[in-house]
């Protein structure tokens, strides 16, 4: 098998399987020819986006891995905001992964973590987005972690967007009924 049978993104243990000793890994990242994403999770250079790396990394740990919030405003167009960490939520209950110091990890209910999830396979790790109605909504809900005005300004820029009705805003609301009156009068200033 071998280094180049390896995925762009891959755990220790998936390239010892492949026939390559820890001793040549750590040999490949401090020459630069593999990077070190998280504990144990190791990227091929040029073949991962940099803003998606970290997410990749995390979906071979836990692989409900899910990009949420300010770095799903990034990625949707939502948001100009160039965050330091990555927004990475996770169902209530589940551990995060050890090791990714650039990930701020989010816990959210059971019931409605599935809603608005979209999938986003990265360096052939099959890792997920919310969509862009539900980042919305979150980003209100938890208006004391993003800022009010930050969330407003997502709203505004995903009206402009062409395609884009509140009546599919506001079904996925549905799923947060104390987020969906606040959403519900802030549509009806905007529009």
């Amino acid at each position: 098998m071998g280094f180049e049978a390896l995925p762009a993104v891959f755990r220790l243990d998936q390239a010892v399987a492949a026939g390559l000793p820890r001793m040549t890994l750590s040999r490949l990242h401090a020459a630069g020819v593999i990077g070190r994403v998280g504990r144990g999770v190791y990227a091929k250079p040029g073949m991962v986006d940099p803003a998606l790396a970290p997410l990749a990394g995390a979906a071979t740990r836990q692989p409900r891995a899910t990009l949420c919030l300010a770095s799903a405003l990034a990625r949707h167009g939502l948001s100009d905001d160039i965050s330091t960490s990555h927004d990475i939520a996770l169902p209530r209950g589940a551990r995060p992964p050890a090791g990714f110091p650039h990930v701020t990890w989010h816990h959210f209910a059971l019931e409605t973590f599935e809603v608005g999830r979209v999938a986003l396979p990265v360096g052939g790790v099959d890792a997920a987005v919310y969509s862009p109605e539900r980042t919305i909504v979150d980003v209100f809900r938890l208006s004391y972690l993003e800022g009010e005005e930050t969330a407003v300004e997502a709203l505004k820029r995903w009206l402009r967007q062409p395609g884009n009705h509140p009546a599919g805003l506001l079904t996925v609301a549905a799923y947060f009924p104390a987020t969906l009156r606040r959403l519900r009068r802030t549509l009806e200033i905007l529009v």
